[in-house]
C-alpha cells in the first residue's frame, strides 16, 4: 500500500510551506515527482522518503514516503513529519552537501533486518538541492537474482540518475486510474526500438494481442504496427511514439485484446539511454466498459420509449376530452393528461442523461410551461420558478413532478379561480431536505378552509409526499396575498 495518497500530498504541501523557503517552481517539481516516484520504488524494490531542507539548512524534514509494490518494506513506520538535524555522517546531510548520490558501504540493521540505503540529491537549475530522496531496500526480501530483477535494478539506477539530474519526472503525468505500473508489464528497448528485455506480464499482454513469439530482440515499432495494422489508431503514430524523446501514452486495440502503453524515455550521464515501455492489459476492463455503455444506452432507450408511450396516452386523453360534452368530464381528462405529461417529462430528461440523477430545474420549468399553456384558455397565468431544485434521484423525480403539477393546477383552479394571475414555485435545499413552496396571488383560501375529501389532486399530493417521507401543508400566505402550499421531503445532498 502506498503512503503518497491525496491526504499525504496535502501534508507534504503543508510541511513544505511551514518549514522551507523553496520556490513555487521547486515545490511543483517535487509534487510532480512524488506523483511519479512509484516507478523508482518498484524497480529498486525500495521504500522512498523525500527530505527537504528547512529554512535553516542544518535541518531536513521528511515530507513524503512510499513503499514498493514489488517487495517487502524496509520501514515499518511512517516518518512523514519527522526531522533530522545536521550530521556529517548521515547520508541525507552528505548528499545535500556533496550534491552526489551517497550510499552505505555496509548494510544497516533495522530490527535485525539488513537494509541498503542510498541518498539521492535532486539538483536543479543553478546547482541548488531542492530535496533528497532516501532509498531503503530490505535485503531479506530481495528475490534471487534473475533477468527480471536485473532489468528492474538497471532501470532503477537510470531513474536514480535522472532524479539526481532533475530530468525525472517526465511529463505529462500518468493517470493513477489508467496508466500502467511496473508490475503490469515492462519493456526495455534501445533508441532504435529493439527490445532488450520484456517482463513475463508484458510478453503475455502482447501474446493476447496476437503476437506468437518472444519480444526480446524484436523491433517493437514494427511488431506493434503489424498487430494493429487493420485497426484505426486515432491520433497515434506508433513508430514515433514508441521511440519518442517525450512521454507518450497509447491505447492499442486488436480484435482480440486491448493494451495501454506508457513510453518513458530514459537518460543517463551520457545522454539518452533507451526507452522504458510500461504496458497494461486492459482487455477485460474495456469489455466491462463496453458492457456498461451498452447497458446505459439500453436504459436511456427504455426511458425514451416510455416517454413516447406516455405522450401517446396524453394525446389519446386530449382527443377523448374533445368528444365529451360534460364539462366535469373534460376537466377530469385534462387533469389526467397533465399528470401523464408530467411523468413523460421526467422520462424524456432521463433518456438524455448518462446516470440516474435528474437536473430537476429543467423538469420543473417544462411543467410550469405546460401548466401555463393549459391555463391560457381561461386567463393569462404567469407560472415561473424562483430558486433551484438541484439534482434529484430518478426514483424521486417522478413523484415530485406529479406533486408540483397538482399543486400548480390547484393554485390556478382554486387560488386564482381560473383567472389571470401569478403562480410561483420556490424550491430551497436545506441540510438533508428539499422544501418546495407553491404561491399564488389570488384571493386566498376562505377562513376555516378544509380540503374537500373527494379532491383527487390533493389526495395524490398527500399520498406521494407521504411515500417520500415528507410533509405537506396548505394555507394562506402570511400577508394574505394568496394561497400557499408547502412541501418538505428528505433528500440526499
Amino acid at each position: 500500500m502506498r503512503l503518497a495518497t491525496l491526504a499525504g500530498m496535502a501534508s507534504m504541501s503543508q510541511l513544505i510551506a511551514e518549514h522551507t523557503s523553496l520556490a513555487a517552481d521547486d515545490v511543483d517539481w517535487l509534487t510532480a515527482f512524488v506523483n511519479e516516484w512509484h516507478l523508482l520504488a518498484d524497480t529498486s524494490f525500495s521504500d522512498l522518503i523525500l527530505w527537504v531542507p528547512d529554512v535553516d539548512d542544518n535541518i531536513f524534514w521528511a515530507v513524503a514516503q512510499t513503499r514498493p509494490n514489488t517487495g517487502p518494506t524496509a520501514l515499518e513506520d511512517d516518518v512523514v513529519g519527522e526531522q533530522v538535524a545536521y550530521d556529517p555522517e548521515h547520508l541525507v546531510t552528505s548528499a545535500y552537501l556533496s550534491q552526489e548520490i551517497c550510499e552505505t558501504s555496509d548494510n544497516q540493521l533495522r530490527a535485525g533486518i539488513p537494509v541498503d540505503v542510498w541518498a539521492i540529491p535532486i539538483v536543479r537549475g543553478d546547482d541548488h538541492v531542492i530535496g533528497i530522496v532516501e532509498r531503503h531496500t530490505n535485503r531479506m526480501g530481495v528475490r534471487a537474482p534473475g533477468a527480471l530483477e536485473d532489468a528492474y535494478l538497471e532501470t532503477a539506477d537510470i531513474l536514480s540518475t535522472m532524479v539526481w539530474q532533475a530530468t525525472y519526472p517526465v511529463r505529462p503525468p500518468s493517470d493513477p486510474s489508467h496508466s500502467p505500473k511496473v508490475g503490469d508489464g515492462m519493456i526495455l528497448s534501445s533508441l532504435a526500438g529493439i527490445v532488450s528485455y520484456a517482463t513475463p506480464n508484458a510478453v503475455s499482454a502482447f501474446r493476447r494481442m496476437g503476437w506468437a513469439g518472444d519480444l526480446q530482440g524484436e523491433d517493437l515499432r514494427a511488431l506493434t504496427r503489424s498487430l494493429v495494422a487493420d485497426q484505426p489508431q486515432l491520433g497515434q503514430t506508433v513508430s514515433s511514439d514508441l521511440t519518442s524523446s517525450q512521454v507518450r501514452e497509447l491505447d492499442l486495440e486488436t480484435r482480440s485484446a486491448t493494451i495501454v502503453l506508457r513510453v518513458v524515455p530514459l537518460r543517463d550521464l551520457s545522454g539518452p539511454a533507451g526507452v522504458m515501455v510500461l504496458c497494461r492489459d486492459t482487455t477485460d476492463l474495456r469489455h466491462r466498459e463496453r458492457a456498461l455503455i451498452t447497458k446505459d444506452a439500453t436504459i436511456r432507450e427504455i426511458h425514451h420509449r416510455v416517454k413516447n408511450n406516455l405522450q401517446t396516452v396524453a394525446a389519446l386523453l386530449r382527443l377523448q376530452s374533445r368528444r365529451i360534452e360534460s364539462e366535469e368530464g373534460q376537466l377530469a381528462l385534462k387533469d389526467a393528461m397533465s399528470r401523464v405529461q408530467a411523468i413523460a417529462v421526467v422520462h424524456e430528461i432521463l433518456s438524455q442523461a448518462f446516470d440516474e440523477v435528474v437536473a430537476f430545474d429543467d423538469v420543473a420549468d417544462r411543467i410550469l410551461r405546460m401548466v401555463g399553456d393549459v391555463a391560457a384558455a381561461q386567463g393569462q397565468v404567469d407560472a415561473r420558478r424562483q430558486g433551484s431544485f438541484g439534482n434529484v434521484r430518478a426514483e424521486m423525480a417522478t413523484p415530485l413532478s406529479l406533486v408540483i403539477t397538482e399543486l400548480c393546477q390547484n393554485a390556478i383552479e382554486h387560488g386564482l379561480h381560473r383567472s389571470s394571475g401569478t403562480v410561483l414555485v420556490v424550491p430551497a435545499r436545506m441540510e438533508g431536505r428539499l422544501e418546495v413552496t407553491v404561491l399564488d396571488n389570488g384571493g386566498g383560501l376562505p377562513e376555516g378552509f378544509e380540503p374537500p375529501p373527494r379532491s383527487l389532486g390533493l389526495s395524490i399530493v398527500r399520498t406521494l409526499v407521504t411515500d417520500m417521507g415528507g410533509s405537506f401543508h396548505l394555507g394562506n400566505n402570511p400577508d394574505g396575498s394568496g394561497s400557499r402550499a408547502h412541501v418538505v421531503v428528505p433528500i440526499a445532498d
